[in-house]
């Protein structure tokens, strides 16, 4: 295709983002180019937004973001096989070379020479968007577009969840951003036991409440005691299951303190620093199993996912809180940053009549 398009670029080093006029791009041998029907804000794109020090190291300007993304395919590479013209994919984020030793243990999620859409190759902010055969996910033609644009984030929340068997375990969640939210419903769906939540934001954990946890605990309230309460609910065991979401301090140590002996933590979110722990208490001692969690299994989590929609017992609609227009980004990352953090999944449309 030689027509132009709308981009929205990190167009310089610095703060903010712009909307460009940019050239649709050419499919490589083995790519397809899918005209994009919704596409996601994750909180990546808003650290690259703000420009921080991580993403001064990492990001090259000029570069379309986004990685969260559904469409169909326009146009398809020479020696690509399993695609064709018409069908409606959402993109694996995680762009292995299938090649290295850890790609050919089974392990392409963590490829030894990972790339990631959006960041280290051009993305899906934008009318079109060419992504890599390999990392292409065929939908079911009629699931709301949406829900297919936040896969690849709702993938997540089924890894760390689904790691381990959870079916009738108890189940403490840190975090009430959208991660933490979708690993409450995943939790839920696949037959956990009681599910505790504990966050900071009110509207949020009021989503955990709809997508099935029993208990939220707000750590800015007066008096809230998260490790008293968890462990005077489980009679002073713990629980068997911590889904730790945040990667901040205080929520590891708690988490830790709240595993019982024996009990796996999966371990999703990113601390801006290292983080210090109780070795032989939380880990040692209790014979913990500690489970990190990158992207998802490449393609395990995305059947398990898959068949989680389809069974009806999932349903991450509540988390897609705003639905706007491309053109509109501003707001977007503006309803991510407000203070009371009143925005889950803010899902952006290339075409406004899509919404």
């Amino acid at each position: 295709m030689s027509e132009k398009m709308r981009a929205i670029l990190k167009a310089q080093a610095g703060p903010g983002l712009e909307m460009h006029m940019v050239d649709i791009p050419e499919p490589g041998p083995r790519e397809v180019l899918i005209k994009v029907k919704a596409t996601s804000i994750c909180g990546t794109d808003r650290h690259v937004y703000h420009w921080d020090d991580w993403s001064a190291s990492r990001i090259k300007p000029p570069l379309v973001l986004g990685h969260e993304v559904c469409g169909h395919v326009v146009q398809i590479g020479r020696d690509v096989t399993l695609l064709k013209e018409g069908d409606f994919v959402s993109a694996e984020s995680h762009i292995p070379c299938t090649v290295c030793p850890v790609c050919r243990s089974g392990q392409q999620h963590i490829c030894a020479n990972l790339k990631i859409l959006g960041i280290d190759t051009r993305g899906t902010f934008a009318e079109y968007a060419v992504i890599p055969e390999v990392v292409a996910w065929k939908n079911d033609p009629d699931l709301d577009p949406a829900i297919a644009a936040i896969l690849e984030p709702l993938g997540n929340a089924v890894y760390t969840a689904l790691a381990e068997p959870i079916t009738g375990q108890s189940v403490a969640v840190f975090g009430d951003g959208p991660a933490g939210i979708n690993v409450v419903g995943v939790a839920r769906a696949s037959g956990a036991g009681r599910i505790f939540q504990v966050g900071k934001y009110p509207f949020r954990l009021d989503l955990g409440r709809q997508m099935g946890s029993d208990v939220c605990l707000n750590i800015t309230e007066p008096g809230t005691d998260v490790v008293g309460t968890i462990l005077d609910a489980t009679e002073g065991i713990g629980v068997d299951v911590v889904l730790e979401m945040t990667g901040s301090q205080q929520a590891v140590s708690e988490g830790l303190q709240v595993l019982r002996k024996g009990g796996r933590f999966s371990a999703f979110g990113l601390p801006a620093g290292p983080i210090q722990m109780d070795l032989a208490n939380g880990i040692v001692f209790k014979g913990a199993r500690i489970l990190g969690i990158n992207g998802r299994l490449m393609w395990e989590t995305w059947f398990q996912m898959a068949g989680l929609l389809r069974s009806g017992k999932l349903d991450p609609s509540p988390v897609i809180t705003h639905r706007i227009p491309l053109d509109d980004f501003e707001q977007g990352f503006a309803a991510m940053d407000a203070a009371d953090r009143r925005a889950g999944k803010v899902v952006m449309y290339p075409d406004p009549a899509d919404i």
